[in-house]
């Protein structure tokens, strides 16, 4: 082969990479996309589901807790089978699973209604894992901007989401079922986006020694790596619990069923710019543990304003709770990419943050709820959440520092 045939071979290839790159990047954002409205649309129809189905208190708030169950039973799996099948044709499964989960859970009956939603949870939890390591094999140079990317897609839709799921019910005329069903529209048109990803690029023998390498690589027994666990569950601990019991304390102090629905609101759009601004910070930055500073103060004097302060401060302490969490979450992303050294580590990492971490959200609500009922009152279960904060502090300054999870020297 000549010089210039080799080098419009070349030319043609940047010509291919380009189309390819950008139907990714748009990929990226509509996975981030499934990754919260199909459960987050649940909430605000959890009475008319109650009603409608005739269930107990108990199974219809296990709606909630069934796919972070999902979650944590999954994740530890997902590098696994990301590795026998490829991360692309994983991901494009699961979107599959995603379609047919939503729509089994929209039939109308009992048993599919929970089917439907385990199937779902297992779903999210394979592309939870996935998407940050597949950022950082294909945007090495700019993973804080994708990551920042992908977590605004993952909220925005999150939160229109628990918008607009009564609306949808109740104007339409389509019901409950009808309204969960609609999230299976975008899951199917996700499907057809990532069908060209399964043209999967050639792995050298480097990529191929590499990932022998890591499957040896025990991140249990590394104490950064858990450090980045409890930094990640303690996260969703205080999240999923802030999300179920906040709406009924602020309703004992004074607001409305609206008022404290709105609140909520306030609090999950306060998270929107952040989790896109703190991944491009981070990943400027060496050392993050100036960045764990400011969040957990925020969540610290969030609650004592909610405990202490007055009605008309409340809007003002939610969203410093929403920043709190938000920071924290978009850390978390970042760390699966900053503390390892391949794709391949920063899947196992994942999944293991992801495992622990939504196994302590699935316990958050249910331990919050035990103490209100021990001791009828709402001030004991909320300085559990600042004793909480506190330790999220104390792993923060461990996991931001400037190091990886694994060495050469830990390899076997």
């Amino acid at each position: 082969m000549s010089i210039h045939q080799a080098a419009n071979q070349l030319e043609q290839t940047k010509m291919d990479i380009k189309p390819r790159l950008g139907l990714l990047i748009i990929g990226i954002i509509l996975l981030g996309a499934n990754l919260r409205a199909p459960l987050t649309s649940v909430g605000p129809l959890v009475t008319s589901i109650r009603d409608n189905l005739g269930i107990s208190n108990t199974l219809s708030g296990s709606l909630t807790t069934l796919p972070l169950l999902s979650f944590a039973l999954l994740s530890p799996f997902a590098p696994r089978i990301a590795r026998r099948f490829g991360m692309e044709l994983t991901l494009f499964l699961s979107l599959i699973l995603l379609t047919i989960g939503i729509g089994i859970r929209s039939v109308g009956g009992v048993l599919t209604l929970f089917i439907g939603t385990i199937l779902i949870g297992l779903a999210i939890a394979m592309g939870n894992v996935l998407l940050p390591s597949l950022i950082k094999h294909n945007f090495a140079r700019n993973i804080g901007l994708m990551t920042g990317t992908y977590a605004v897609s993952m909220n925005l839709c999150g939160a229109i989401g628990s918008g607009i799921s009564i609306p949808i019910a109740t104007s339409s005329g389509l019901g409950w079922a009808g309204a969960l069903g609609c999230w299976g529209i975008l899951s199917l048109i996700t499907v057809f986006f990532w069908m060209p990803q399964l043209r999967r690029p050639f792995k050298s023998g480097k990529d191929i020694q590499t990932a022998q390498k890591v499957k040896n690589i025990n991140l249990w027994r590394s104490g950064l790596a858990w450090q980045i666990t409890f930094f990640m569950g303690l996260q969703s601990f205080i999240f999923y619990t802030v999300i179920t019991w906040m709406p009924e304390i602020l309703e004992q102090k004074g607001l409305n069923a609206d008022e404290a629905g709105w609140m909520l609101s306030i609090m999950q759009l306060a998270v929107i710019p952040i989790t896109f601004i703190v991944p491009i910070l981070a990943g400027r930055l060496q050392s993050q543990r100036l960045l764990v500073v400011p969040p957990v103060t925020f969540l610290i004097a969030g609650i004592f304003g909610i405990l202490y302060g007055i009605t008309i401060f409340i809007p003002v302490c939610m969203i410093l709770i929403g920043i709190g969490v938000g920071t924290i979450f978009s850390l978390s992303m970042m760390f699966f990419s900053l503390r390892t050294q391949s794709t391949h580590e920063a899947t196992e990492l994942s999944g293991m943050a992801q495992s622990f971490g939504y196994l302590l959200a699935a316990i958050g609500p249910v331990l919050f709820g035990l103490l209100h009922d021990v001791t009828h009152s709402w001030t004991i279960p909320l300085f559990m959440l600042v004793v909480i904060s506190a330790l999220i502090f104390i792993v923060g300054m461990r996991a931001g520092k400037n190091e990886y999870v694994t060495t050469n020297e830990s390899l076997s």
